[in-house]
């Protein structure tokens, strides 16, 4: 009693939820049995063959139940978590605290400010933990001076700035929220003095060292020639530039890495950086874990890591434990968060619901991972060098560093000269070094996907490693929303082109899962996520098949009248009712359900869309992997019209043009219908699609309101809007000839 009164961590069952979610998946998993039985007997029973439109909408239903169904695992056993980290630092002492590398990666200097990123640098380098045993890498994929310039100043600033915060006690450690609107309550002597000071040389960092970058615009190299597909490597270690300094100021290892990029070799986008910095870091500090952030998810709670070492640390589970995972926060949302930036329904429902059976995915930021896992069976005492050589690639320093335990985080204790120590990560950071070797296959971050969290967070499920979320109460990290609707649909589209190359792979969770160690559970979360682009089939054809009938007057549900329509609307209202249920249980208002089932058709019709045919092309050798970075910058009006909760939609035509074609085909649909209706009075047999006509209208509001109520800027472009009448026109015209024949 008295081990388990002094654990570091408590997890606790939501057994409410849980209860409410079996007796939902109960009653629901009946309803749609009954539904597929209906479809099944009428057309068995039916003197003539069934309908093509017929068929096109039980097979969309038969895909909704498939993909319902893997997504009740997700609520099948939820959990929540609390630690008690007081307690690990009364049991750990601060030279007993295990060492943790920072992992920070940035592509882009223009949509990814350097200032921006040395913020989130200088809020890791201000951790509450032990200095001797951080250290924090910045991973540059452009090659740029900006960033290299950036990096330099912030480490001169976190000499000032890292006192500070530990003297006083400063909870919000990003430099750039602290003075704009800091909450801590400070009353300590010599506080507001200390603090003005600060804040000056803060100014400068800002306006005078970094701006001056800015205006010279030159990348890493000699030459004017040097562009950010094809450099060398460069890497700095930041603690250096100190070492006459006079006063001198314990501060955590700062080391910019600029791996070599040329455009013969592949580079494998961020799970590639990462992997560069796993090498670098093992010959440098080689601490037994790290904390991976993108550049814009600032550091919100400085005792992230202690929180995350209470798991870690827990001998009741630290043996297979890969990674703790932190949910995304964002600093940026609106009160109406139109995008549904805060994905809510992954953080505050999915992810706790896996954290019961073998703990969450991976989620691309926010997440502390042993360093040992991402090795995973070759970390042997006894492995053949050899075979090592083969993973682990030709270093022999690297394959040393297996087994070399965590030091202080000074570079010059490591065995090797500080030239020779350089020389040995620029060959490790090489684009080259990769080549027939196991990384991102067997070691590191692995390159099956565009999404490297999702493909390296399932395969260390798959080989029997667990991970734990975390959702503690002051957010412990706080990264940038997308603000804009075009950036939404097309990130969405890059993720779910991404997990679905994983289920067109060989890897796929329903065949690779389910022959692993993974639950089935687990293995069910997995494919859901993967064969979530389906949705964009079914969703295309219910929101045009059964429009186009009732604009012919063809029934394809039953009468209201008949027993069976009350089949369909139980199954509708359930999973609307248990959606807000939801919404409400999590603490967020009402209109968060709205704003989730629209967001949610949006992202079906285009990211879902386009993610799908992306994958398609590239696992048929049609098209290369790419990545673009999401832009981190937004002009003045576009945050405006976010802030307003009203939609921007100042987005490319092949994003545009098929949401405000399918609104269009349903509104002419909708009119030419009930007018259809009023006259032959067939409101029995049509009243279904009627009403599922309307409801894609009510939840595509925003977007009629763009295309005939609005005059800003944001509006839906009159040129577009014309072009999707005639798409529609087309569309329905084209249909109905069919139908009649």
């Amino acid at each position: 009693m008295e081990m388990e009164a002094l654990s570091f961590n408590l997890c606790i069952p939501k057994t409410k939820s849980l209860i409410i979610n079996r007796s939902y998946a109960l009653l629901q998993s009946i309803a749609i049995a009954s539904l597929i039985f209906y479809r099944l007997s009428s057309f068995l029973h039916s003197r003539l063959p069934p309908s093509l439109t017929l068929l096109l909408v039980f097979a969309s239903e038969l895909i909704l139940a498939f993909l319902w169904l893997l997504s009740q695992a997700y609520l099948w056993r939820p959990v929540s978590r609390k630690t008690f980290p007081e307690r690990l630092l009364q049991e750990k002492k601060d030279d007993e605290l295990p060492g943790i590398d920072v992992f920070i990666c940035t592509a882009d200097p223009e949509k990814e400010p350097p200032l921006e990123v040395m913020n989130t640098v200088l809020s890791a380098m201000a951790l509450d933990y032990p200095i001797g045993k951080l250290s924090v890498y910045v991973s540059d994929d452009a090659g740029s001076a900006l960033t290299l310039h950036a990096t330099r100043e912030a480490w001169e600033f976190g000499r000032s700035w890292l006192p500070f915060c530990r003297r006083f006690g400063i909870k919000t450690r990003c430099p750039k929220v602290y003075f704009s609107r800091y909450d801590d309550d400070i009353r300590g002597k010599g506080y507001e003095e200390e603090k003005e000071k600060i804040k000056q040389k803060y100014k400068m960092l800002e306006e005078d060292q970094v701006k001056q970058a800015e205006t010279s615009g030159k990348m890493l190299g000699k030459t004017g020639t040097f562009n950010s597909k094809n450099h060398a490597a460069h890497i700095e270690v930041m603690q250096d530039q100190s070492q006459n300094a006079i006063h001198q100021t314990e501060m955590p290892l700062l080391v910019y890495v600029s791996r070599e990029k040329s455009t013969n070799s592949p580079h494998h986008f961020k799970a590639g950086a990462l992997n560069v910095l796993l090498r670098v870091s093992s010959m440098i500090s080689n601490s037994p874990y790290i904390l991976v952030l993108d550049c814009d998810m600032r550091c919100n709670d400085p005792t992230s890591a202690l929180q995350a070492m209470c798991f870690h640390l827990d001998p009741k589970i630290s043996s297979n434990l890969a990674f703790v995972q932190f949910p995304q926060m964002f600093h940026n949302l609106s009160k109406m968060d139109i995008y549904d930036g805060q994905l809510r329904s992954v953080f505050l429902v999915k992810w706790p619901g896996m954290d019961g059976l073998q703990g969450p995915m991976l989620s691309g930021t926010g997440f502390y991972m042993k360093r040992k896992a991402l090795y995973g069976d070759i970390v042997q005492e006894e492995i053949d060098p050899i075979r090592l050589k083969r993973y682990l690639g030709p270093s022999n320093e690297l394959v040393k560093s297996l087994h070399r335990s965590y030091h202080h985080n000074s570079v010059n204790n490591k065995g090797l000269p500080m030239g020779m120590l350089l020389e040995e990560t620029r060959f490790l950071a090489s684009c080259t070094y990769e080549k027939e070797t196991q990384w991102g296959k067997q070691v590191g971050f692995l390159y099956n996907s565009v999404v490297e969290d999702y493909f390296t967070g399932f395969n260390l499920h798959r080989k029997g490693w667990k991970s734990v979320f975390y959702n503690p109460p002051r957010p412990a990290f706080l990264g940038t929303a997308t603000t804009k609707l075009n950036d939404t649909l097309l990130q969405g589209a890059r993720w779910n082109c991404g997990v679905l190359q994983v289920a067109l792979s060989r890897f796929s969770p329903l065949i690779y899962g389910l022959s692993s160690r993974m639950s089935l559970l687990q293995t069910m979360c997995y494919a859901y996520l993967s064969l979530q682009p389906l949705y964009s089939l079914p969703i295309w054809c219910l929101a045009t098949i059964p429009q186009l009938c009732l604009l012919n007057a063809i029934p394809l549900y039953p009468k209201v009248s008949d027993s069976w329509f009350m089949i369909f609307s139980y199954i509708f209202i359930m999973s609307q009712l248990k959606h807000l249920v939801e919404v409400v249980s999590t603490g967020d208002p009402i209109w968060t359900w709205l704003t989730e089932q629209r967001i949610w058709m949006m992202k079906s019709v285009m990211s879902y869309t386009i993610g799908s045919l992306n994958a398609v092309l590239k696992c048929l050798g049609l098209r290369e992997a790419n990545f673009v970075p999401t832009n981190k910058v937004a002009d003045d009006e576009q945050v405006t019209l976010y802030q307003k909760g009203i939609f921007n939609f100042q987005a490319s035509t092949v994003v545009l043009a098929p949401l405000v074609t399918l609104v269009t085909v349903n509104m002419i649909c909708f009119a030419g219908g009930v007018a259809r209706t009023i006259i032959k009075g067939s409101w029995n047999e049509m009243f279904g699609q009627i009403f599922l006509t309307l409801y894609i209208l009510m939840v595509h509001y925003p977007i009629i309101e763009g295309m005939m109520l609005r005059m800003d800027k944001g509006r839906v472009p009159p040129s577009v809007t014309l072009l999707s009448l005639a798409i529609s026109i087309s569309f329905l015209c084209f249909g109905s000839l069919i139908l009649m024949h």
